[in-house]
């Protein structure tokens, strides 16, 4: 199965939190794992900021390796129509418009993207 991986999840799974634990089952291979562009960008933003330069690299590296998805116009005009439908934020919307887009499922711990069709969400412990 396809699957878009959110920023949350890849970090949980990076930093081997208790629930990135739970939800490492549900990564896929990267044959199978949808990566977009904006994905890569939040990812290199939070690793550069928390782990440093090389890691944040290397990171980023392997989402090259999966399918990497830009943001074309289709998908910005599926992602305003989410956006103004679902009340996202951009970034979520442009996350959620790729899935749909590919007939994905999303994987995230997004509270916000938690009862959208289409999403496996792992909710945060408080």
């Amino acid at each position: 199965m396809m699957r878009v991986v959110d920023t949350s999840a890849w970090i949980e799974w990076f930093i081997g939190s208790a629930l990135g634990r739970k939800l490492a089952k549900d990564i896929p291979q990267r044959q199978e794992c949808i990566v977009p562009t904006i994905v890569q960008l939040e990812l290199a933003k939070w690793l550069r900021r928390e782990v440093g330069e090389e890691q944040a690299d290397e990171v980023i590296a392997y989402t090259q390796k999966c399918i990497v998805v830009t943001l074309d116009t289709p998908i910005a005009l599926l992602a305003a129509e989410l956006h103004r439908e679902h009340g996202l934020a951009t970034a979520d919307a442009i996350v959620y418009a790729t899935a749909q887009a590919r007939s994905a499922e999303l994987l995230t711990c997004d509270a916000h993207l938690a009862k959208l069709p289409g999403v496996l969400y792992y909710r945060k412990s408080a």
